[in-house]
């Protein structure tokens, strides 16, 4: 039994059941017991690996397309480079060093990173020492001017909330416990008002999730790129709605159950990109893209000849096999998604004008 389940149960035994929200909550980010607050969680040596960690084309992509749209902003000055969650780094790093013949825009940059993690937040000043990063616990904090910001596998790692239409109303899956241990159960269903628009495309049975922290995120975002400019840029894995149980817990590289390792486990659940999209309004939304798409049009093949000139035996074949895992139908080029939020009165970002 981890340190945490012992805490959570006797905190439900005492209290009663919680939400799914605040039992993600807990297990992520506890002072002393959080996933995220007491190790670095990527790589082969931790429970996941994410696009950045693959390549150094996914951020290098990303980067160029980020000073693609500040130029055809105007080239502010000085302006926010955010990143949402940016892990080891990785993605940064590699967008920096992309972008840094491109005139005035490392001038132009001040570097500010959201994170929660006391570990990474570590490693990140570690190797992004000489932007002199600016760390947030929040994107509430981030400064009042352009902002262009970069969230790949940030919104996924968000708590939320489960509902399970019945033919009483939404019950909320909760987290309760039994003689074994944590357990899964539901609260008395309710006719929800914030669930209303679900009524149309449920059917009695089906669960459906929400994650409130989007909202405050976005209109944290949204208010910065409205009144000065700029862009976010969102990758994730989700779809358009959400619907079904998408709570899905990794431990040690393998999948597990949610309840089975709390605090010692990644919990994530699906993107609702279009929750995404309805919260930053009056920012315009792009149409959501595949991961693989996107890149593609932003000339990752191009770029993947390019570094394979200079490689032979098994680091051409590691090389290869990165740009068919970023960019393949069947690995992650489809089941990742792609949204930018950009000002109506702006052009559309490279790679979503198509």
């Amino acid at each position: 039994m981890t340190a945490l389940k012992d805490i959570l149960l006797r905190q439900i035994r005492a209290q009663g059941p919680i939400s799914i929200a605040e039992y993600m909550t807990l297990c992520l980010l506890h002072p002393k017991h959080g996933y995220y607050t007491t190790r670095d969680p990527l790589g082969t040596k931790g429970d996941f690996t994410t696009a950045p960690e693959i390549s150094q084309m996914f951020g290098e992509m990303l980067g160029l397309l980020v000073a693609q749209v500040w130029a055809d902003q105007g080239r502010p000055a000085p302006f926010t480079l955010a990143e949402l969650g940016p892990g080891r780094g990785t993605l940064m790093t590699d967008a920096l060093r992309a972008t840094a013949r491109v005139p005035g825009f490392h001038a132009a940059l001040r570097l500010h990173l959201v994170e929660a993690s006391p570990v990474l937040r570590g490693i990140q000043a570690d190797r992004l020492h000489q932007y002199t990063p600016q760390f947030h616990d929040s994107a509430d904090s981030l400064p009042d001017q352009p902002l262009f910001l970069i969230a790949n596998e940030f919104f996924d790692a968000l708590p939320i909330r489960q509902f399970l239409r019945t033919d009483a109303g939404w019950a909320e899956r909760m987290v309760g416990c039994n003689k074994e241990g944590l357990s899964f159960g539901l609260s008395p269903p309710s006719n929800l008002s914030l669930l209303a628009h679900r009524q149309d495309d449920t059917v009695e049975g089906q669960m459906v999730e929400i994650c409130p922290a989007i909202a405050p995120i976005l209109s944290a975002i949204s208010a910065r790129i409205m009144a000065h400019g700029g862009v976010a840029l969102i990758i994730d894995y989700g779809d358009w709605r959400s619907r079904g149980d998408t709570l899905q817990a990794l431990h040690k590289q393998n999948f597990d159950d949610p309840l089975a390792h709390p605090g010692a486990s990644d919990l994530t659940a699906h993107v609702d990109f279009e929750a995404l999209a309805q919260a930053a309004a009056p920012l315009r939304a792009t149409p959501m893209t595949p991961q693989g798409v996107l890149l593609e049009r932003l000339g990752i093949t191009a770029r993947a000849q390019t570094l394979a000139g200079s490689l032979a035996g098994e680091a051409l074949q590691t090389h290869i096999a990165a740009h068919r895992r970023l960019t393949h139908p069947q690995e992650m080029g489809h089941l990742f998604k792609t949204l930018a939020l950009y000002p109506p009165t702006a052009p559309a970002p490279p790679g979503f004008d198509q």
